[in-house]
């Protein structure tokens, strides 16, 4: 028969029990005081950035016949009816589209690469352990921050403005961005390496650039090219908006489709874009969970 539970004696265990209820009492009171912060500070955010919930709950009625309208279509001999019950004339500009998402694919992918390129090249300046010099690892961690601090599409106006409408602003928006986010990323890794191999090649009087190549880049490959294609899928999303400014991409034919209400048509773009980024978001992922297990391999 299982013994009884030692229990203290009633004087000892009073203390203990008004300490316990003590301290869950001052956990609620932080809980109660930083739910009341967090609310607190909400309405002021919302007063302050005149955010009006009348006027939300009283159009929130065109939101949602605005996604009714776009599965209904308005042309043709099945005008009126859902988009499904005559796809040809839902899809009518589907050659057209396919062709704007290759473009798309494309901006996004020489965007990665050229990025990629230049996190790499710049990972090593502003990682801790690796750096030169404290003031190389300054200014290589200033610039990364400046490149991915500044959004994508205001960089592909300014490249917009100079190099004119085409996906060449926004390969090269694409390309900041990703530099300073992937750089990141990149000399975070590095940062976790193990020095053993650094150290020993800096005990046989290697260079600084055959230490990196030979100690570092083989601990830190797949981990680098996991992080790439997880950034690839990121950039096929903001490829697809690129177009609003006209830099190139399906969201040029996207946004013009949206502004002269053309319903059907922003349900099909929609869709293929949808589509599209979910493909590339499982295959990449496929690609990157292989990539983890040979690093973990023993």
């Amino acid at each position: 028969m299982a013994s009884a539970i030692p229990r203290l004696p009633d004087p000892q265990l009073a203390p203990l029990e008004n300490a316990y209820r003590d301290a869950m009492g001052a956990k609620r009171r932080q809980l109660v005081l930083g739910l009341v912060l967090v609310a607190a500070a909400t309405l002021a955010a919302g007063h302050v950035a005149d955010v009006d919930l009348s006027k939300l709950v009283g159009n929130i009625w065109r939101f949602t016949d605005y996604i009714g309208r776009i599965f209904v279509l308005d042309n043709g001999p099945a005008a009126g009816r859902f988009v499904l019950s005559d796809p040809a004339e839902w899809m009518w500009g589907l050659g057209k589209w396919l062709k704007l998402l290759g473009e798309t694919l494309l901006i996004a992918y020489v965007g990665t690469v050229l990025g990629a390129i230049g996190g790499f090249a710049l990972c090593f300046f502003s990682a801790g352990n690796l750096s030169p010099t404290h003031a190389v690892r300054i200014l290589a961690k200033r610039y990364l921050e400046f490149c991915r601090t500044v959004p994508e599409i205001v960089f592909a106006l300014i490249f917009v403005v100079s190099f004119g409408l085409g996906p060449v602003p926004g390969v090269l928006a694409i390309a900041i961005h990703t530099t300073g986010a992937l750089g990141k990323l990149f000399a975070e890794v590095v940062e976790n390496i193990d020095m053993k191999p650094v150290d020993g090649l800096k005990a046989t009087g290697a260079t600084w650039v055959e230490t990196v190549r030979f100690a570092v880049v083989p601990q830190v490959l797949s981990n680098f090219t996991s992080y790439a294609l997880l950034r690839f899928e990121v950039n096929v999303r903001g490829a697809s908006v690129m177009g609003f400014v006209g830099a190139g991409g399906i969201g040029q034919d996207l946004i013009e489709a949206i502004r002269k209400f053309y319903y059907p048509d922003v349900s099909a773009i929609l869709v293929l874009i949808i589509v599209t980024v979910m493909v590339i978001d499982l295959l990449t992922e496929r690609v990157r969970h292989a990539l983890i297990g040979l690093e973990n391999r023993p």
